[in-house]
Formats: C-alpha cells, sequence, structure tokens
C-alpha cells in the first residue's frame, strides 16, 4: 500500500515539477512515507530521519513524513524538538502536499493535513511507476473492520471503492506499459463494493485486458469470501491460485476481544471450502502472539490450527499495543516480552518445518514462473521468478562456457524445481 502511496506522490509532485534525484544527501526535501502498524516500524523512522540530520550536518534539508505514522503520531512528531520535522501529510492528503511543502518553506512554519476523507481513492491520478513486471493497484481504501489490534481505521479511514471502470482502465495502460501481473491492494480487499458490484466482479474484468498474465490481490479478511468468489478463483486460469488468510489467533476468546467477527471452528471450515474448490492452494496467513491476556492453553489453540492448516507460510508478530486502538484503551499490554518471544520462536520453528515440508513436495514438478528482476547483488543468480502459489523460484547463473537461458524479465517459463529450502525452490528450466 505504501510502495502505491509513494508512486501517487511521486506523480503529484512531478506535475508541480518537482525533480527526483537518487541520492538523498542531494536533496533539498527528504520525505518519508510510514507505516503504524508496528512499534518497529516507528523505531525506524524516528532513527531515518536523525540518520538523515546526521548525515547533512549544517546542510539544510526539509523533511516531510507522509503516511499512517503523520495521522497517529501527528502531535509527537511535530513537538519532538530534535526531529524537526517540517511538515506532516495524511494519506489522504497527497494532494495538498505541494501547498504544505511551500507553506513549511516559506515562513519556516511546521505545516501538516492529516485530514480523513471519505472520498479520496486517488482514481484521477496515475501513479509515477518504475517498469518492472508486478504493478500495485489500490482498489479500495480504509476499513470497517476495527479489529482491536488496528490503527487502520484512524489512520485511514472508512472504506470506499474505486470504480470498476476506473480501476480496469489503469490495468489497460499497465498492460500496454509491459507489466504482465497486477496485485489489487485494499485493507480489506475483498470488501470492495461499488454500487452493486463486487470483488469478484472486479477480479473477472481485471482478467479480461489483454496483456496481463496474473492477478494477486492482498489483504483479505476471513468474513468476506463467498462462494461466487471463490468459484470465480477455481476456474479464471489467470487469478494466481494463492491466498492469504490472516488467522491472528486461533483461541475462540482472544478473537473476541481482537474482534475478529470469527470462530476458530468457521475459520477451518472456510478453509476447508477453498480447498475442496480450489485444490492445491497456496495459503499464507498473518498471526499475531502475546495478544494482552492470552494464557500458555490459549496460545496452543493458535499452534494447533498452525498444524491443522499447514499454511504454506506465515507472516508472525508479537502484539505491539497502538496508540488510539480499541485494544490500548480496553486491554493491559500485560503478557511479558519475554513470553512473547517464547511465544514466536515456537510458532516460527514449526511453520518453519511445514513451509519446508510443503515445498519439498514440489521437488520433481514442473511449475510455470513469472522471471522478475534479479537481485543486482546475486551472482549465483542466474534468474528468479514466481510460482502461481507465490514461492520464489532460483534459477542458478549458467556455469562458464555453458548455455545461457535466454530468458528476459515478464517471461512466463516452466521449470523443473529441483530443490528447495524453507525460503524458496530451486529449479532448471
Amino acid at each position: 500500500m505504501n510502495e502505491y502511496d509513494s508512486q501517487l506522490v511521486r506523480s503529484i509532485l512531478k506535475k508541480e515539477n518537482y525533480e527526483f534525484v537518487t541520492d538523498e544527501l542531494a536533496a533539498d526535501i527528504v520525505m518519508l512515507n510510514t507505516c503504524a502498524i508496528r512499534e518497529h516500524a516507528h523505531r525506524k523512522v524516528y532513527g531515518r530521519v536523525h540518520q538523515i540530520r546526521h548525515a547533512r550536518g549544517k546542510d539544510p534539508v526539509m523533511i516531510g513524513i507522509l503516511g499512517c505514522m503523520a495521522t497517529n503520531l501527528r502531535h509527537d512528531l511535530l513537538e519532538d524538538r530534535s526531529l524537526k520535522i517540517d511538515f506532516i501529510a495524511g494519506p489522504d492528503s497527497y494532494k495538498r502536499l505541494p501547498q504544505l511543502i511551500q507553506e513549511a518553506s516559506e515562513d519556516g512554519q511546521k505545516s501538516y493535513d492529516v485530514t480523513l476523507s471519505e472520498f479520496e481513492t486517488y482514481s484521477d491520478i496515475a501513479p509515477s511507476r518504475t517498469k518492472g513486471v508486478n504493478a500495485w493497484i489500490v482498489v479500495m481504501r480504509g476499513c470497517n473492520n476495527f479489529c482491536t489490534f488496528c490503527v487502520v481505521p484512524y489512520t485511514r479511514g472508512r472504506e470506499r471503492s474505486r470504480s470498476p471502470e476506473n480501476v480496469v482502465d489503469e490495468v489497460r495502460h499497465l498492460a500496454a506499459e509491459g507489466f504482465k501481473q497486477v496485485t489489487l491492494l485494499g485493507q480489506n480487499v475483498n470488501s470492495y463494493r461499488y454500487d452493486d458490484y463486487d470483488f469478484a466482479y472486479l477480479m473477472d474484468e481485471v482478467s479480461k485486458v489483454k496483456g496481463i498474465e496474473r492477478i494477486r490481490f492482498t489483504s483479505p479478511h476471513p468474513k468476506d469470501f463467498p462462494d461466487r468468489f471463490l468459484d470465480l478463483m477455481a476456474v479464471n486460469p489467470k487469478i494466481c491460485k494463492h491466498i492469504h488468510l490472516p488467522l491472528q489467533a486461533g483461541n475462540n476468546r482472544i478473537l473476541d476481544m481482537m474482534n475478529r467477527t470469527y470462530t476458530n471452528e468457521e475459520y477451518l471450515t472456510l478453509v476447508d471450502k477453498i480447498r475442496t474448490k480450489i485444490p492445491g492452494i497456496a495459503l499464507t496467513t498473518d498471526v499475531i502472539v502475546g495478544f494482552p491476556t492470552e494464557t500458555d492453553g490459549e496460545f496452543e489453540d493458535t499452534i494447533q490450527v498452525i498444524r491443522k492448516v499447514q499454511f504454506d507460510s506465515a507472516f508472525t508478530f508479537k502484539y505491539s499495543q497502538r496508540q488510539g486502538t480499541i485494544a490500548s484503551k480496553k486491554y493491559p499490554d500485560a503478557v511479558p516480552e519475554a513470553i512473547k518471544t517464547e511465544r514466536i520462536m515456537h510458532l516460527n520453528e514449526i511453520q518453519k518445518e511445514i513451509t519446508l515440508k510443503k515445498n519439498q513436495a514440489h521437488i520433481g514438478q514442473l511449475l510455470q514462473i513469472l522471471l522478475e528482476p534479479t537481485p543486482p547483488d546475486r551472482p549465483s543468480i542466474n534468474s528468479v521468478g514466481r510460482t502461481d502459489g507465490n514461492k520464489l523460484v532460483i534459477l542458478p547463473a549458467s556455469p562458464p562456457g555453458g548455455p545461457k537461458y535466454g530468458y528476459k524479465m515478464g517471461d512466463m517459463v516452466k521449470v523443473r524445481i529441483t530443490a528447495a529450502t524453507p525460503h524458496a525452490l530451486k529449479g532448471l528450466p
């Protein structure tokens, strides 16, 4: 989401004749587009600001904070004299950036706008992207779920969606520019709704665009998976057979405290339905450990769900209290940090074993991958790509004097999987 928003910011400022430089030491203005989901993200931003100030020394530079952290911690950022923040813009205020920068530069006063909009979708702004294989497309903004641990409804506002025609038009432009894959984004992307059009309709329309080989989406909510949508995924070859299905916790009391609106049993029933309709689908998830008052037994319920579902991979987090959330007001963060660490290490070890087993099952299979840009710092790699299930596949460099593969970024290539680790597959064309 922030990558896409940064592309919007570049487009907005380019129209006002701002020039973007690659060296921040040469910049007159440095902007940090921020996240407010985790405490770690906050610490990184504070650290980067001090790093920039130190590197510049007496050389003047304006610093702006954008995004969710700007909304959630506006007063803290502006009042911290050591940071010397010049301007702040929330996720719905990027169109005002030229004015905010001008105000801050002319009178030396701190300028800000963190107003949340009920209507802003930036559907009239074409993001300034660099060439690549995948393009992010935000199809809906905001969230109405109010999970008690999450700050998004307070930093990005209520749900609102772009029209299907507007989204499809952007996809057509992307196909014309050579992009082969699009990933539809939203805080709760499968709750997309524009008039009578739902997310299944949007996905179907996007899949009709010539030149687009694959369509992905993230992040969905388990409450929004009607049969119509799953049936479309099952039969449409362009829609990747991968669902990121956030679990967050496996205990019903904790799920209720989180306001996740489903039970352990309902989540597992949904998983069974998905796998029945789409055999072989890759499932990934998010899990939070150490939510307030979570007991060892309740954490064990989460472990049992992990073992039952056998996720292909999982993003795991220690609970981090966020200012302004329901949980921060109702539930003291009472689970000791040492216990959170112990639980997440235990969970990660179990998931690592599951992921390795799932990946090893692909050895010997012939899988189609979409080639991505090769990391410039990895000379041992010839090419990298991803499977339909979003698993990374590494092709080794050609031996000295041996034949070159002859493939390029954006090619769809069939690869025989020869080895697997918990992090990637290895293969040969």
